[in-house]
């Protein structure tokens, strides 16, 4: 009399568990990273935005506000760890005087942005995915100034 013994199913809800796992948690890891570094880009870009309509309407003149403007947001977000994120800065003003540094105009700086989203290989279609942000500040300018 020959026994034979037939495979049974048992450990293979392991195997299929860790497959499972291992197949989830990869996207969600990546889903997760990709907000965190989304988080951090829009931050950045909002700190961006203040620190260069603050450093623009603190200038002395309008050139000089514009140097101090872009030095102010690449700064804001090398703070936020993005230092080597691309970055446009534009200032608009509204005046009733000649300069955007009289009394009672408004500043408006705005900033753009992107961030790279994380683990993407550049064999799946060249340039890394990024996603693009932007941010806008408004600082008003006091009607009394001192005069020198």
């Amino acid at each position: 009399m020959t026994v034979r013994r037939t495979r049974g199913e048992e450990g293979s809800a392991v195997v299929e568990l860790a497959w499972l796992g291992v197949l989830l948690l990869v996207p969600m890891l990546w889903i997760v990273l990709s907000v965190f570094e989304v988080q951090k880009g829009a931050f950045g870009t909002s700190a961006a935005a203040r620190a260069a309509g603050r450093a623009y309407a603190l200038a002395p003149d309008d050139a000089e506000g514009r140097r101090r403007a872009e030095a102010a947001a690449r700064q804001a977000l090398a703070d936020q760890g993005l230092g080597g994120a691309p970055l446009t800065v534009t200032v608009t003003c509204e005046s009733a005087g000649t300069s955007c540094h009289s009394g009672g105009a408004v500043i408006t700086v705005h900033v753009s942005s992107r961030v790279d989203l994380p683990l993407m290989p550049d064999v799946l279609g060249g340039d890394a995915p990024s996603f693009a942000l932007d941010a806008t500040h408004t600082v008003p300018v006091g009607q009394y100034q001192e005069v020198e």
